[in-house]
């Protein structure tokens, strides 16, 4: 299978997204309480699903849609959260 150079380029970004993101946390540089955590995630496993499209590969795409979904309900909160604190210190 021939997979073109610049959609593997796309991938790799997509993947090191999600790689800042959970070493990020594994080292404690990056809470995963936060914006950066979850957002990451969201653009780097929309991006993986993205690619998983063409050719097209069923377990990748659930794997990267699930982890989206799960990555927007964190940044939801993240955001929720953020507003109700600047909201409260007013």
């Amino acid at each position: 299978m021939h997979i073109p150079v610049q959609t593997q380029i796309i991938s790799l970004i997509g993947a090191f997204a999600c790689l800042i993101a959970y070493i990020g946390h594994q080292l404690h540089w990056i809470d995963s309480r936060k914006v950066l955590y979850s957002l990451l995630n969201v653009m780097g496993s929309g991006i993986l699903a993205y690619v998983a499209f063409h050719p097209f590969q069923a377990g990748f795409l659930l794997m990267e849609t699930i982890w989206g979904i799960t990555s927007l309900y964190g940044l939801y909160k993240a955001i929720a959260h953020k507003n109700k604190i600047i909201s409260s210190s007013r």
